[in-house]
C-alpha cells in the first residue's frame, strides 16, 4: 500500500515527496519517482500539475 504524505525539503535543499510505503515513511525526489512503482501514480492531480510544469520549464532552457 502506498499513500502520499506530503512533500518538504531534504537536507540538501531539495523538494522531496513523502510516502508511506508498507508502513514505512519512505521520501522520493521528483527525478526517481518513476523508478520507484506506484509512488507516481499515488500523487494528487495537484502534484502531477506542478511535476508537469517544472518538466515544462526545464525544457525550455
Amino acid at each position: 500500500m502506498i499513500r502520499y504524505m506530503g512533500t518538504r525539503k531534504n537536507s540538501e535543499g531539495a523538494t522531496v515527496y513523502v510516502f508511506i510505503v508498507n508502513g514505512l515513511e519512505k521520501e522520493v525526489r521528483e527525478g526517481a519517482l518513476k523508478q520507484h512503482p506506484g509512488c507516481y501514480e499515488a500523487l494528487p492531480a495537484s502534484a502531477k500539475a506542478k511535476i508537469a510544469a517544472n518538466r515544462d520549464w526545464l525544457s525550455k532552457l
